[in-house]
């Protein structure tokens, strides 16, 4: 659609940044049911659109030549019958779904970080508390679509990852154990194809400007290796959380990004205080200047 409009010289991306969005599609439809007028089209804007009508209209001054609104009809064609298979797909994954529910109940009111652009029209993750017994949402960076992402790969029994150690060796997300002789020669994590593990390293690459435990923890990675391994390391505790939920049944509560950094403090002051008891000396505070 982007492309028949640039071919027609009509910028409408440069005042409305979506096309399949509400105001774009609106416009798009009218040009094609033969509307030129630019006054009349953008009148046709949502409220949230910052552009004004008369911009809209500017930037709506092309060629209307009748190649380019016939591949602009095909293209609007083409989108509305992939939205109708996605819509299908969607039903279909609700059925499948309640089919297999094994828990009752809803998951807890409160902020919902599970709504993506993406992610199926219909209640997602009710469908996922009732398919797991918990809501896995609730750990910062997983969304419903991660959620089911990983669901589909691993399923909910993890009886047949006797540890966490095992499920976390399985989505390729434990250090390497590349030994000989004793001496440690590699310890990179092995590839692996699993849309699992995928998914939550994406997972945690979204924690980057996160306020949260698991946030400050990823900050904290980036600062001592690369980027690749700090994500590893994140999406490795992400897959610890998403098993301990699914075995015990228990759900997470995050304690924010200030109790972590005083845990980390507290611990670095305590290793810290045993350095300096093995070399016979004692560490002492100094007060704090008070701001003024």
């Amino acid at each position: 659609m982007q492309k028949a409009l640039t071919q027609m010289n009509v910028q409408l991306a440069n005042v409305i940044s979506d096309v399949v969005g509400e105001t774009g599609q609106k416009i798009l439809r009218a040009i094609i049911a033969g509307e030129r007028d630019g006054q009349i089209l953008g009148s046709m804007k949502n409220a949230r659109i910052r552009a004004s009508i008369d911009d809209i209209a500017k930037s709506l001054q092309g060629n209307w030549r009748d190649e380019h609104l016939f591949a602009l009809k095909q293209a609007v064609d083409a989108f509305d019958f992939i939205g109708k298979q996605l819509a299908e797909c969607d039903r279909e994954i609700e059925q499948q779904m309640q089919c297999l529910q094994a828990h009752e109940g809803e998951p807890a009111k409160g902020k919902q970080r599970g709504r993506t652009r993406n992610a199926p029209k219909f209640d997602l993750r009710s469908q996922l508390f009732k398919m797991c017994g918990v809501d896995l949402t609730r750990i910062d960076g997983i969304d419903v679509t991660t959620a089911l992402a990983v669901i589909s790969e691993t399923g909910t029994d993890m009886s047949r990852f006797p540890k966490v150690g095992n499920f976390t060796s399985w989505l390729g997300l434990c250090p390497g154990t590349k030994i000989t002789g004793g001496k440690v020669m590699s310890s990179k994590t092995k590839r692996v194809a699993n849309r699992a593990a995928q998914a939550l390293r994406l997972a945690a690459a979204a924690l980057r400007s996160s306020q949260s435990a698991l946030g400050a923890y990823f900050r904290r990675m980036c600062a001592r290796m690369d980027k690749a391994k700090a994500v590893a390391a994140t999406a490795h505790k992400l897959a610890r959380l998403v098993y301990t939920m699914l075995t015990k049944g228990e759900e997470y509560t995050d304690q924010g990004q200030d109790y972590y950094e005083e845990r980390h403090r507290a611990r670095v002051l305590r290793q810290l205080s045993l350095r300096a008891q093995k070399l016979g000396m004692t560490l002492v505070a100094t007060e704090q200047p008070e701001p003024a």
